[in-house]
């Protein structure tokens, strides 16, 4: 090697000193220093670079709670992870039978009706409170609902709500919204009292099941028996789109949005699939076939499946959310007519009513078996399985997230 030794000016040596001490001392503290504070920060050959500044928060709807996962919506619903409120409630599966005006309780441990409590006209759908301290019997045709304490298990006194087909919850708590399907309205109300804050008056038929997008500010609803799909802004409380379906004699059923908030599907009974659509955009959809009667959808624990029940011929469809693929379908021994429900706290079991049969199915998510064939009322409709994980409730049968 050649010799580069050469007499060096000492103003010049002391002054490379000087910044090799700095450099040093930078990297020790670890903070950006700047050379005599004009240039780059200097940085030891093996630092890190500095972590690049945070990705902006998703704008939400205001007084909505943050996400926990802006890729995964149902990220709060993880196996066993019940909400500080909801955690001592005992165990139950409520059962609304339309036919009968009662509740059934099961004990899901035995698979047995411990309790039946007499509600109101035509009770639809069993709904969680956004708060998740109140289960809200819809009795559509009493024009009420029945509150039930989930600690305790008894109903209480019945607040008068007209027409309740269906019930849910805005996202910030601030709204409880009525599915009020034969007076064609959506009506906005106070999420404890029930009392009117706003209605609005809508021109499709049956407005029936919902949900929300991923950042609040708007929700699409289904419209049974015209054929349509709503897309109604959150927090103005009016509708801001409309479409027909382009399948004839199409009955759209319930709503349910991916887990990274950019799909939407809807089941269809007389289209016998699920309509795909990207609710942002709010264009034509399009039809995925997935069984005779399809109703109900519900998501995994795990957030990588959805269960899609197709009430027509006694059995139940798996969506793979990543592929976008159905990857399986569940027949029912004997059939049935699986409709709605939810999934167990521990995720091991999905629970649907059987609405023509008066009947409940218990299914092993693990391996699609049925567990158990419970007797129930007449018409058993939309079931809530109480308690599950969650922060709070969006309705229907339990939205949680």
């Amino acid at each position: 090697m050649a010799d580069r030794t050469r007499i060096q000016d000492p103003k010049r040596v002391r002054g490379g000193r000087r910044a090799a001490l700095l450099a040093v001392a930078c990297a020790l503290m670890a903070a950006g220093c700047s050379d005599g504070g004009t240039k780059a920060a200097h940085r030891s050959p093996g630092a890190s670079a500095p972590a690049p500044p945070a990705k902006a928060a998703r704008s939400l709807l205001p007084g909505m709670p943050p996400l926990l996962d802006e890729h995964d919506l149902y990220a709060a619903d993880r196996p066993g992870k019940l909400a500080p409120q909801v955690k001592n409630f005992p165990s139950r599966v409520y059962v609304p039978n339309t036919g009968s005006d009662t509740v059934s309780v099961i004990d899901p441990k035995t698979y047995k009706v411990i309790e039946t409590i007499p509600v109101g006209v035509q009770p639809q759908h069993v709904v969680p409170s956004w708060d998740m301290k109140t289960l809200w019997v819809n009795n559509n045709r009493g024009h009420d609902l029945t509150p039930i304490d989930p600690a305790t298990g008894r109903s209480g006194r019945a607040v008068d709500v007209h027409d309740p087909y269906n019930l849910y919850f805005t996202p910030n708590g601030k709204y409880a919204v009525v599915m009020a399907s034969m007076d064609k309205e959506l009506v906005f109300r106070d999420p404890k009292t029930m009392e009117v804050r706003k209605t609005v008056p809508v021109t499709c038929a049956g407005v029936n099941h919902a949900d929300f997008s991923a950042d609040g500010k708007y929700f699409i609803v289904s419209c049974e028996f015209s054929a349509e799909l709503l897309k109604v802004d959150t927090e103005k409380m009016k509708v801001v789109g409309q479409q027909k379906l382009p399948f004839r004699g199409a009955m759209p059923q319930d709503v349910k949005i991916s887990p990274d908030g950019r799909t939407w599907y809807v089941a269809d009974m007389m289209a016998d699939g699920m309509w795909v659509l990207d609710g942002d955009k709010f264009e034509q959809p399009r039809l995925m076939p997935t069984g005779k009667g399809a109703h109900g959808l519900y998501v995994s624990r795990d957030s990588k499946t959805m269960y899609i029940s197709n009430r027509g011929e006694g059995s139940v469809s798996l969506l793979d959310f990543k592929s976008g693929k159905l990857v399986d379908k569940w027949h029912i021994p004997g059939g049935g007519s699986p409709d709605m429900g939810g999934v167990s706290a521990d995720g091991k079991v999905l629970w649907l009513s059987g609405r023509y049969n008066s009947e409940v199915y218990a299914m092993d998510t693990r391996t699609g078996k049925t567990l158990a064939k419970i007797p129930v009322g007449e018409g058993p409709h939309g079931l809530a399985v109480y308690p599950q994980p969650g922060r709070y409730s969006l309705g229907h049968t339990g939205i949680f997230r």
